[in-house]
């Protein structure tokens, strides 16, 4: 355990050493391959700080500590990608934020419900709690991505800047909105139970951190966040090259800035399942779905302040699609309470199909 936690604190203060030593300059390969190793472990290291702040607070503000972290990364790397982007950035919000909701309702959700009905034939979670995290994500998705493709007021699928500002003041809205139903209202509707029906108030068989413990894995995990934002920007010309080496579509930068953070839910939202906790398994998808969105959709309005050209967010034919049709098998998901691992299944495969469109359209 000692060991575990140092070197979980060593490699983020190594990977910000490496930030510095690396920022503002052309990689080449090897350093590239370097820098990568430093990301992967920042990104290993702020998965467990996580989880140790999140033990202590306990659930549901445990689920929304890495959520909101995990947007944190997601909007510096945008914002900072669009600065020095320059017109092919445009839509890089757009499909980020997307493919960060197709790969947290159909990969995260799907991967927990498979792996907890593995392990217990039926993964159980409470359908009041889930449901309305679901149809909070299908508002705030429907409302930021798929409404300016049929807005009129500017051509091409773009808010003007009044429904941009009025999108980002409803988004942030409805998300505050859930984290206080979800946090004070109606709190034990997100409250992890076992396969049994029997609710989970705390860990049974870990002590909670100390204050201590849990201070120095809050200022560890700011840190490694730091290092995965800056070190991702870093290998993000690596990124957008690979990809148009190969032929690919712009876009698929966007996903793959999705995949690199949603890493860390992705991990805890797995060993929760893993031991009986789905319901924390889709406060975490769910919740990252929605912080996703809500969080950074305000976050990119603001830059547009000082962002030159216009933001692209409305969404194709094909997206609103399979976004649709995702919110149609999410909602029969989670209204019985109960998944089995066709249910999981069912998401994985919308997320293979998703991931198959963004490289070939």
């Amino acid at each position: 355990m000692i060991a575990k936690i140092q070197w979980t604190v060593s490699v983020p203060i190594l990977a910000i050493a490496a930030l510095i030593l690396t920022w503002g300059r052309d990689l080449p390969p090897p350093i590239v391959i370097i820098v990568g190793l430093f990301l992967a472990g920042s990104v290993l290291a702020a998965v467990h700080h996580a989880e140790v702040v999140a033990h202590k607070v306990g659930e549901p503000y445990g689920s929304l500590v890495l959520a909101v972290a995990v947007t944190i990364i997601e909007v510096a790397l945008i914002v900072t990608l669009m600065i020095s982007g320059g017109e092919k950035t445009q839509s890089l919000a757009r499909d980020t934020v997307f493919a960060a909701v197709m790969i947290t309702c159909n990969g995260i959700l799907g991967l927990s419900l498979l792996v907890g009905a593995i392990r217990r034939r039926i993964a159980v979670f409470n359908p009041e709690g889930t449901g309305g995290a679901l149809a909070a994500v299908a508002t705030i998705a429907t409302l930021s991505l798929v409404l300016p493709s049929f807005t009129t007021s500017r051509n091409g699928p773009e808010f003007s800047p009044a429904q941009l500002a009025f999108a980002a003041v409803a988004s942030l809205g409805l998300y505050l909105l859930f984290v206080l139903v979800q946090t004070r209202r109606h709190r034990d509707y997100f409250l992890p139970i076992t396969t049994a029906g029997q609710v989970i108030n705390e860990e049974e068989h870990l002590e909670p951190p100390s204050a201590r413990s849990a201070g120095i894995s809050l200022g560890v995990l700011l840190l490694a966040l730091i290092a995965v934002v800056g070190l991702a920007k870093g290998v993000s010309p690596s990124i957008e090259a690979g990809v148009a080496d190969a032929g690919l579509p712009q876009s698929v930068v966007g996903v793959v800035i999705a995949l690199l953070v949603l890493l860390p839910e992705t991990i805890a939202a797995v060993r929760a399942a893993a031991r009986d906790r789905m319901q924390t398994s889709l406060n975490l998808a769910l919740g990252s779905a929605m912080a996703s969105i809500g969080l950074t959709i305000p976050a990119i309005a603001i830059a547009m302040i000082w962002l030159s050209g216009p933001l692209l967010l409305g969404l194709g034919g094909t997206q609103i699609v399979l976004l649709a049709l995702t919110m149609v098998v999410g909602t029969l998901t989670v209204v019985p309470g109960r998944a089995n691992v066709l249910q999981g299944g069912i998401h994985l495969g919308l997320l293979a199909v998703f991931l198959f469109l963004a490289a070939s359209p």
